[in-house]
C-alpha cells in the first residue's frame, strides 16, 4: 500500500514525504547511497575546529559548544535518534527508524507513530511513548530553540498502545509539521532529570543510536564506541550506516592546526574546518605534500545536486546602521567578486545570489509567474523590479572590478537614505561617521573582509576587522553581539526548504538567543512567504511560495553573499572507502568504512 493512501487515513505507511510520494516502496532493503556489505569495523578519527564543555545538544547552555557526534548533521547522530530518517537520495522523504511506521490524515491534523518493537535505548530498555511524551514535554520546558518551540503546534500528546503514540495538532501546524516531529530526536525518560535538564553535562548520555560515549576530555576529545547491542543495525534506513567499531574527534583551537594534524596522519579525511567541503583553489595550493604524491592520501570531489550553501557577509539589521534595505542593498553591491573569483580561485566560481540557487526553486533568472505576483501583492514594495523581473545579477559572474558606475550606483543609493560626504568620510544622517566591525575566524575570511572593506573605503566607510577563536565567535552569534560576520545560511542547500526556514528568517526566531537568525530579519512578508510555503498542497503552488521567498531575501539584502562551486572536495587517507553512488548533497561520511586490513 503506497503512502499516499495512509495520507487518508486508511493505514500506517513505511514513509512519508513533503510533496508527492516517497521514492523507495515499503519493502526497501536500504538507501540508494550507502552499501549493505560494507565491513564492519576499524576506527576513524575526525578533527575538528572548537572546543566542547557539553554533552547535551538540546539544551541553550553551552549550545554552540556541545560535543560533535550526539547528534551531528556531518558525522551522524552517533548517540540519539529519531522517530523516522530522511534518505538523501530524494528531496525530503522520511523512512522509519525509531517507529517502524506512521499514519496520518489527509489534513496531517495528526500523525501517529507505531514504534519498532525492537527499538532499545543503550542500556536495554526498551523505547516507549512514554519517552517520545517525555521528550517534547522536556524539550518545551528546558530546551533550546527549536526543540522548546515545536510543542506550540501540538494540541496534545497521547498514548494510543503499547507502541503507539499520537500527536494531535493545533492551528499553528503546517503540512510540514509531522515530518519535523518525525525527525526530532528522542531521549530516554529513565535518563534524564527534567529539573536539571538544562544543564551543562559531561556524563556520558543515554541513547538509543549505534553508538555509546567511551571517553570524554572536555575540550580537547569525544570517543565513541560502537554499541554491539545496537538495536538498529538490520532497520533498512540504517543498514550501511555506522560502520567504524570506534569513531574519535579531535579538537583544535584553528584551521591550520586541524589541517597539519591531518597531514600528519593524525586525522583521517579533511573537508574543511567544518567539513562541509574544499574548494578548488584549496586542492591545488595546499595538497603537495609526500602522502598525497604516493597515494597515501586520496583527493575526490563529488558534484553537489542541491542548491549550495549561502555563505555571506551577514547584516545585524538590529543594529540601527543596518536598518534601511538602501543601505544594505548599496553595501551589497561593493563585493568585488570578479577580482575574489579571478586573484583568489582562478576563475573557478560562480556568484551566489539565489537562497536556492541552481534548482528549479530559484528566482533568479526568472520573471515572476502569476501564483508568485499573487502571493507577493500586498508586498509589492518589498521587492526589487530587477528581482521581479528575473533580471537581477544577470551579470553577476562576469570576471572584472567594481566599475565606477557601480561606485556611483552605490553612493546615490546612500545618498537617499541621508548618507552624505564629509571630506573623506561618509557620515549618516545624524552627522556620525558610518563605520562598523566584521567579526572573523580564519584567514580566508580575512582575505574576502579585506577585498570588502577595501572597496567600502572609497565611499568614505570605514570598517575594523577583528580575529576572533571559535569559541568566541560562538558566543557572539549566540547573543547577536556584532555587526557584521561571515556565516553560512544553514549547513547545506536544501532542495526542500521547510520550517527550519522560520529559524533561519522568521519574526519568531529573531530575538530569541542562540537562534539561526543571524541577521535579525522580522519582516512580514517574509513571514507570509514561508507560512504560504509550508501550507501548500500542490507542487506548483510549493514552488511558487518558494521562489516568491528568494525575491523577498535577494530584495531585502540581509547579508553579501560569496560565492560558491559545485564540486565537493574531500581528502581522506586512503584506509578508507566510500559507496559507489552518492547522495544529492555529494557525500555522507556516515556511510563510509575502513578497508579491512
Amino acid at each position: 500500500m503506497g503512502a499516499g493512501q495512509a495520507l487518508a487515513g486508511s493505514a500506517p505507511a513505511h514513509a512519508i514525504a513533503m510533496n508527492g510520494e516517497p521514492a523507495l516502496p515499503a519493502d526497501f532493503d536500504h538507501f540508494p547511497y550507502a552499501d549493505p556489505e560494507a565491513p564492519k569495523g576499524g576506527a576513524i578519527t575526525y578533527c575538528v575546529v572548537g572546543s566542547f564543555d557539553n554533552l547535551n545538544p538540546f539544551i541553550l547552555k553551552s549550545m554552540r559548544t556541545t560535543a560533535r557526534g550526539v547528534i551531528d548533521t556531518i558525522f551522524g547522530n552517533l548517540v540519539f535518534e529519531p522517530l523516522m530518517r530522511r534518505n538523501d537520495a530524494e528531496p525530503f522523504s522520511l523512512y522509519g527508524l525509531l517507529a517502524e511506521s506512521v499514519e496520518m490524515d489527509e489534513e496531517r491534523s495528526y500523525a501517529e507513530f507505531h514504534l519498532n518493537p525492537d527499538a532499545r535505548w543503550s542500556d536495554g530498555k526498551p523505547v516507549t511513548p512514554e519517552d517520545v511524551i517525555f521528550t517534547y514535554e522536556t524539550f518545551a520546558e528546558k530546551g533550546r530553540p527549536p526543540y522548546s518551540t515545536r510543542m506550540d503546534r501540538i494540541e496534545e500528546i497521547e498514548k494510543t498502545g503499547a507502541r503507539s503514540v499520537r500527536f494531535i495538532f493545533n492551528e499553528k501546524a503546517d503540512r510540514e509539521f509531522p515530518l519535523i516531529v518525525a525527525m526530532t530526536p528522542v531521549i530516554p525518560a529513565h535518563g534524564f532529570d527534567r529539573e536539571t535538564f538544562n544543564q551543562s553535562t559531561l556524563k556520558p548520555v543515554i541513547g538509543s543510536g549505534p553508538y555509546t560515549i567511551e571517553t570524554v576530555k572536555p575540550g580537547e576529545r569525544i570517543v565513541f564506541k560502537r554499541d554491539p547491542d545496537y538495536w538498529g543495525a538490520d532497520v533498512p534506513s540504517m543498514r550501511g550506516f555506522a560502520n567504524y567499531d570506534r569513531i574519535t574527534i579531535d579538537y583544535f583551537l584553528n584551521g591550520n592546526a586541524q589541517f597539519e594534524a591531518f597531514k600528519a596522519g593524525n586525522c583521517s579525511a579533511y573537508a574543511g574546518a567544518i567539513y562541509t567541503g574544499l574548494g578548488p583553489n584549496e586542492v591545488a595550493r595546499d595538497f603537495d605534500f609526500p602522502a598525497v604524491h604516493n597515494g597515501d592520501v586520496a583527493l575526490e570531489s563529488f558534484e553537489t545536486k542541491i542548491p549550495p550553501v549561502v555563505l555571506g557577509f551577514v547584516f545585524n539589521t538590529r543594529r540601527e546602521k543596518f536598518t534601511d534595505p538602501r543601505v544594505r542593498r548599496a553595501l551589497s553591491m561593493l563585493y568585488d567578486f570578479g577580482w575574489v573569483n579571478a586573484n583568489l580561485y582562478n576563475g573557478k566560481y560562480r556568484r551566489t545570489l539565489s537562497y536556492w540557487q541552481g534548482s528549479e526553486l530559484s528566482a533568479l533568472g526568472r520573471p515572476a509567474g502569476p501564483i508568485e505576483k499573487k502571493l507577493l501583492e500586498p508586498y509589492a514594495d518589498k521587492v526589487l523590479p530587477s528581482v521581479m523581473d528575473g533580471t537581477y545579477g544577470k551579470d553577476a559572474d562576469k570576471a572584472h572590478g567594481i566599475e565606477r558606475e557601480t561606485l556611483r550606483e552605490a553612493f546615490s543609493m546612500l545618498k537617499e537614505a541621508g548618507y552624505a560626504l564629509d571630506g573623506n568620510m561618509l557620515k549618516d544622517p545624524q552627522g556620525r561617521p558610518f563605520t562598523f566591525e566584521i567579526l572573523l575566524v580564519s584567514s580566508e575570511q580575512e582575505r574576502f573582509a579585506t577585498v570588502f572593506q577595501r572597496m567600502l573605503r572609497k565611499l568614505g566607510i570605514a570598517v575594523s576587522l577583528r580575529m576572533l577563536d571559535d569559541s568566541q565567535m560562538q558566543q557572539r552569534k549566540q547573543r547577536f553581539e556584532f555587526d557584521m560576520i561571515i556565516a553560512p545560511v544553514g549547513f547545506s542547500g536544501s532542495l526542500s526548504p521547510g520550517a527550519e526556514q522560520i529559524g533561519r528568517w522568521g519574526s519568531a526566531s529573531a530575538d530569541v538567543e542562540g537562534s539561526f537568525n543571524l541577521a535579525g530579519v522580522a519582516d512580514p512578508a517574509v513571514d507570509a512567504m514561508i507560512e504560504a510555503m509550508l501550507n501548500a498542497r500542490e507542487a506548483e503552488i510549493y514552488v511558487a511560495a518558494v521562489r516568491a521567498l528568494d525575491r523577498l531575501l535577494m530584495s531585502g539584502a540581509y547579508l553579501v553573499p560569496l560565492q560558491h562551486n559545485t564540486q565537493k572536495w574531500i581528502a581522506y587517507w586512503n584506509y578508507l572507502e566510500h559507496p559507489e553512488t552518492a547522495p544529492l548533497n555529494g557525500y555522507d561520511l556516515s556511510t563510509w568504512w575502513r578497508k579491512p586490513e
